[in-house]
């Protein structure tokens, strides 16, 4: 690669925003670091300046990354996004990809690969983890009815795989650091939105659309 890239890394964790940018900056071709605390900032920043690639995290507090994801893409269509996640599940990188993502990456990635995402990413190409399946770049291309499960919310859609594996309201409650009540008013709204009646439905329907192995 020629050209040196400029990079906003949005992340709301500070030691993980410092670290990824300590990487970048020594690598050759990477010649200016920015970066974004949330996903409000990241926008006040792009419109400010551009950027050849942005590295956004799925999971922030304030607006979380697919939400901003949509926002820059709105904005700034022109925008190249690599989605950075600690969840290895490929259904959340379909759901970055569909809304416009450049790519997927989970956090757990060595330097090299998060090198390679970047080098195909600024090329045009789409980057997805070489653990991931080809076949899901294909399923973005589809031209098909958006199933019931991809209107849910980033939110829903987490608590719905993890009810989809088994875990209990009080499990997910402390995973997520939300109450019971929130939890099991996420789990109404999913089975009112999916035409579901319980958590044996749920599960069966995850099945039934490849959701969980």
């Amino acid at each position: 690669m020629t050209k040196r890239l400029k990079v906003l890394i949005v992340d709301d964790h500070t030691l993980f925003r410092k670290g990824l940018k300590e990487i970048l900056l020594d690598t050759p071709y990477i010649k200016e670091c920015k970066e974004a605390k949330s996903g409000y900032e990241a926008i006040d920043i792009l419109s400010e300046e551009s950027f050849d690639i942005v590295f956004l995290d799925i999971a922030m507090s304030d607006i979380n990354g697919i939400e901003t994801l949509k926002k820059i893409k709105i904005l700034y269509p022109e925008t190249k996004i690599l989605m950075l996640s600690m969840y290895p599940e490929e259904q959340y990188a379909i759901r970055s990809l569909k809304c416009g993502a450049s790519g997927y990456l989970t956090k757990s990635a060595d330097p090299e690969e998060l090198l390679k995402a970047v080098d195909k990413i600024i090329k045009g190409g789409k980057y997805l983890p070489h653990t991931f399946s080809e076949k899901l770049l294909h399923y973005i291309d589809k031209s098909e009815d958006i199933p019931p499960h991809e209107k849910l919310s980033e939110r829903e859609f987490q608590v719905f795989l993890m009810i989809a594996k088994g875990k209990s309201l009080i499990e997910i409650s402390k995973e997520l650091s939300i109450s019971i009540k929130t939890v099991s008013t996420y789990r109404a709204r999913i089975l009112e939105k999916l035409g579901l009646e319980n958590n044996a439905e749920i599960i069966n329907y995850a099945i039934k659309h490849g959701l969980i192995v």
